[in-house]
């Protein structure tokens, strides 16, 4: 069982019979909470409760990712989670998020300035509990680790052992730690609590490792209080409950188990799951529910994380993946991360949110303020898309000459995105890529063959060879296979997911060697300098073809672009890349946020694998239904 089916089937289990009580017997939380106010404050970790200026405090909080929202519907999500009555936000911090390149941060463009979000928090009168990594999970690209990790193919990860991960590490904490001191709550900030690593039991079983990461953000005058989170059973049988720090538990509910490993320490649901995680092809988007585990919460008094109270999207190249430990049953994640939460993919209230809102203020003394308004829709008519450029005219070069089909990380420096490994073969036969991560297109002559898949769902199989048929007259044919990646594996041990071709390419059992290798970045720039494709190019009828719309508006408000119509691709608005789609579902409408669009012309750009004709392109104003 992996570890978010594990956590999802634990935290649907009703809660452990001896919980102890957190505040007495008493069910609303008297009196005024305190809330940050630009003036230091304590917050202790003793006698198994939290402590903020020497009173007993109950963490109410939602988790939510500015990385996953636009930066103009910050102030709303964090007032939505507010009027739902919460006092604090969690939030993960995406290293790589920050920096893609060794050495190269960005912490101002598009959702990356965390500072101000942070400070939003504390506008809004909301304390923060903050998860920087390095590793947070988060179904995200590696689990937010730098996936450039990946060029050296002998690094280890989440270890102190592997120098040149820990110097890594070490240069993201000197390029954000200075950020978060002054963010600490001792120094007037709104942070609580920070988190070390996350969910480190599911993955190793060094203490130490952990220790060295509170002691490095020691270093940088960040004293905590720190937490861990894990599930009870993993940190219980690897002993990596780090002394002196508060335990979470992820999913688990025996609160009495745990608070005899954490001593004195306060133990509190770190994350508790309202809704869950959809991944490409499964049936429809999970959902949740979790109002008879918040009404235990509440009657208790317990602090609790809700993971999440608003999921967000995940715009370009973000979306994560999973898999068993020996990288088997993969399953990438879809572009939407609205997790079945409260306050859905687009900022409004859903049901739960309504009934969690009302359970809450049932229990606490304030009155819970209104939650604003959703932001503001609008709708355009059906579009068709033409094509427009084709992958084949636009193959950069120099392409680069490779005895075997080695990864895109290790061949091109190439986190994402795709590449067109080619070759001529004299003679036809069964052509085996077991090694091809994660979905590709297979050529002969430029004629479509067939796709190979990683990817195991209904409708489509785990398919990784595809039969070439002879030559005509003798004479060479040109094999194309254009290979596109999901994200990285960002969960367990399956965490070395190098993209591209992994393995040996044969043909009826021979290895082929010398192959011509395209790098296909699909990046911004490369997107930006495509040409429009010729009336005579021999590439019209190939499948890999670019197509675009120009969409007219008077007025710009936030929509879902449906690519129900489509097969297999990206979308690019306004030359930003929104993220997937897969007609193999369950997601078909991909969310726009109001401020990717523009009154007048917007143009929409889509690659598609396998459709050559000119399609639709519809919109919406809700994820589904």
């Amino acid at each position: 069982m992996q570890r978010r089916d594990f956590l999802r089937f634990a935290v649907l289990t009703p809660l452990a019979a001896a919980i102890p009580v957190a505040f007495g017997e008493a069910n609303k939380i008297s009196g005024v909470e305190p809330a940050p106010d630009g003036k230091s404050h304590t917050f202790e970790l003793a006698h198994q409760h939290f402590l903020l200026d020497g009173a007993p405090f109950q963490i109410r909080s939602g988790e939510m990712h500015p990385a996953r929202i636009p930066a103009e519907y910050w102030l709303h999500r964090i007032r939505m989670a507010k009027a739902m009555g919460l006092n604090t936000i969690a939030i993960y911090l995406m290293w790589n998020y920050f920096e893609s390149e060794p050495g190269q941060f960005d912490f101002t463009t598009e959702r990356r300035d965390f500072v101000r979000f942070i400070n939003l928090c504390q506008q809004e009168g909301m304390w923060v509990y903050l998860r920087p990594g390095p590793y947070v999970c988060a179904e995200w690209d590696l689990g937010g680790l730098p996936a450039y990790l990946l060029r050296d193919p002998s690094i280890r990860v989440r270890t102190k052992d592997d120098a040149r991960y820990m110097q890594a590490v070490q240069r993201y904490m000197d390029a954000v730690a200075p950020k978060i001191a002054p963010l600490m709550a001792s120094r007037g900030g709104p942070i609580l609590m920070m988190q070390i690593e996350n969910e480190y039991a599911s993955f190793g079983h060094d203490l130490a490792y952990l220790q060295r990461l509170k002691s490095m953000w020691q270093a940088h005058g960040i004293e905590g209080p720190f937490s861990v989170a894990d599930g009870l059973g993993q940190i219980q049988k690897t002993g990596t409950y780090v002394p002196g720090a508060a335990l979470g538990l992820d999913g688990d509910t025996d609160f009495a188990a745990a608070q005899a490993l954490a001593g004195e320490m306060p133990v509190w649901m770190s994350e508790g799951y309202p809704g869950w995680l959809t991944h490409w092809g499964d049936p429809d988007f999970q959902t949740g529910n979790y109002l008879p585990t918040l009404r235990k919460l509440m009657a208790e008094g317990r602090s609790f994380n809700l993971y999440v109270v608003h999921g967000g999207t995940n715009f370009g190249f973000t979306a994560g993946a999973n898999a068993r430990d020996d990288y088997a049953n993969f399953e990438p994640v879809i572009t939407s991360y609205d997790y079945g939460a409260p306050i859905n993919e687009r900022g409004e209230s859903t049901p739960n949110y309504h009934a969690f809102r009302k359970l809450i203020a049932e229990h606490v003394s304030h009155t819970v303020p209104e939650p604003p308004a959703p932001p503001p829709t609008m709708h355009f008519p059906d579009v068709i898309a033409h094509p427009y450029a084709s992958i084949w005219d636009n193959l950069p070069l120099p392409s680069r000459m490779v005895k075997k089909a080695d990864p895109n990380e290790i061949l091109f420096a190439q986190n994402q995105g795709m590449v067109v490994y080619r070759k001529t073969l004299l003679s036809g036969g069964m052509l085996d890529m077991e090694g091809l991560r994660d979905y590709g297109t297979v050529f002969s002559d430029g004629k479509y063959l067939d796709y190979v898949s990683r990817v195991n769902k209904p409708g489509l199989h785990v398919k990784n060879y595809v039969d070439i048929p002879p030559p005509a007259n003798g004479a060479g044919v040109i094999v194309d296979i254009l290979v596109d990646s999901f994200g990285h594996v960002g969960y367990g041990q399956a965490m070395y997911d190098f993209k591209g071709i992994v393995g040996a390419v044969t043909l009826d059992g021979e290895e082929l060697h010398n192959w011509q290798a395209h790098s296909l970045p699909i990046d911004e720039a490369y997107v930006a300098g495509l040409p429009p494709m010729r009336a005579d190019s021999p590439s019209k009828q190939r499948p890999g073809m670019f197509f675009k719309a120009i969409v007219k508006l008077d007025n710009t408000g936030d929509c879902y672009i449906d690519m129900s119509e489509w097969n297999k691709g990206y979308l690019w608005v306004n030359g930003k890349l929104l993220g997937r789609y897969w007609r193999i579902g369950p997601q078909q409408r991909l969310y726009c946020p109001a401020s990717w669009l523009s009154r007048g012309h917007n143009e929409l750009l889509v690659f598609d694998m396998h459709l050559v004709a000119p399609t639709t392109i519809r919109c919406s104003d809700r994820l589904n239904g």
